[in-house]
Parts: C-alpha cells; structure tokens; sequence
C-alpha cells in the first residue's frame, strides 16, 4: 500500500459507514450474548476497526447502547405497523399487534430488556433521546389501532377527547407489555404458546375499551 492510500477502515468512517457498522455489531453481541456487557473495545474488534474507532461517534458505551435500544425500538414499530397495515378489522388489529409485539421482546429477550431498563439513563434519571424517540414511535402505532377503533365507534374513547385516548392506549401498552416480560422472564405456561397470550390479554382490553 502506498503512502498516499488510506485503509478500509478510513474509507468506511468518511462515507459514514462506522457508527451504523459499530451499531450492528452491537446488536449482534446482544442477541448472541444476550446480555450487554461487552466493551467498546470488543464492538470495535467484531466491527474490524481499531480499538479507539468507536469514540469517534460514542463518547461512552451508553451512548452506543441508546444507539442498540433504538433499533429494537424501530424493530418493534416496523412489526407493529406490519400487523397493523395486515387487518382492517380493528378488533383484529389489535390482536395481530399484541402477537406481533410480544414475538419481537421473545425473539430477543436481552434487547427488549435494555429498551425499558435503567441502563440508559443518566446520573439525572433522564433517558437519552435517540432512543425516547425511537420507542415513541412504536407507541404511536397503539394510538393509531386505538384511534381507528375511537373513529369506528367500538371503542368508548373519543378523537375529541385526547385524555380519553392516551389512556386507552396506556391501557393496552401496559397490558402487551407486561406480559410480553412476563414471557421473556419464563413466567407464563410454554406450552400455551405467546400468541395464545397476547390473544387472550388483547381481547380482555379490547372489551375493557369496548363502547357499551
């Protein structure tokens, strides 16, 4: 190599290639490893970049892990909305939203752990804010199957009334994702299967919210 030629690496940082390389590979290490104890030293190894490379985008390891809790924050809305965009029936919207959600946080229970951990927030409790945005956009498709089902008239929750809609929507966040770490902790019965679960949970919300 002449004086002149940069290596791979240099050529990968100037087209912006690394932050998203160093990312991956951090999401590799979490859904093999489960767990996210690895260094920035080791990110940088997996991504084939020298040791020092990963401060050129992340001050510090939570910062790439604000970086990780997003993509599985855009994980679960992609699915989410798949789900949602699948039925035009609200009722089973819903349904296909709550399978869709709990298989994401079981499909990589590490991941769905350190998206709704303490680990990401500061010393001030404040969490950082690629990945608060990240997760409010997967809350947004909750509100958008709960408005459908507000405009339908099935639900009780009125468009006129937000008050009225953020709770309908708390309400079934709450209950998906409480039984979605109920699963990735191994608290429910294997045998009934996850979707079984987010059916039957789903349901009783759906009534609970259901006009009478």
């Amino acid at each position: 190599m002449s004086k002149s030629a940069k290596p791979a690496v240099d050529r990968k940082y100037h087209h912006g290639d690394l932050r998203q390389a160093l990312i991956d590979a951090a999401v590799a290490i979490v859904a093999e490893e489960q767990n996210w104890n690895f260094s920035l030293r080791e990110v940088a190894r997996r991504a084939g970049v020298s040791h020092n490379a990963p401060y050129n985008h992340f001050a510090e390891k939570r910062d790439l892990l604000d970086a990780v809790a997003a993509v599985g924050f855009d994980t679960l809305r992609g699915a989410m909305a798949s789900a949602l965009a699948a039925s035009a029936d609200t009722s089973e919207a819903m349904l296909a939203i709550a399978r869709a959600y709990v298989a994401v946080a079981a499909d990589n229970p590490a991941l769905y752990r350190l998206m709704f951990g303490p680990e990401l927030a500061g010393p001030d409790g404040v969490r950082p804010e690629l990945a608060e945005t990240a997760g409010a956009g997967a809350k947004a498709v909750l509100r958008d199957v709960v408005v459908r089902g507000a405009n339908d008239g099935l639900f009780a929750a009125s468009i006129d009334d937000e008050q009225s809609i953020a709770m309908a929507v708390l309400a079934a966040w709450s209950a998906v994702h409480g039984l979605s770490m109920l699963v990735v902790d191994g608290k429910t019965e294997a045998a009934a299967g996850s979707d079984v679960w987010a059916d039957g949970v789903m349901m009783l919300v759906i009534e609970g919210l259901r006009r009478r």
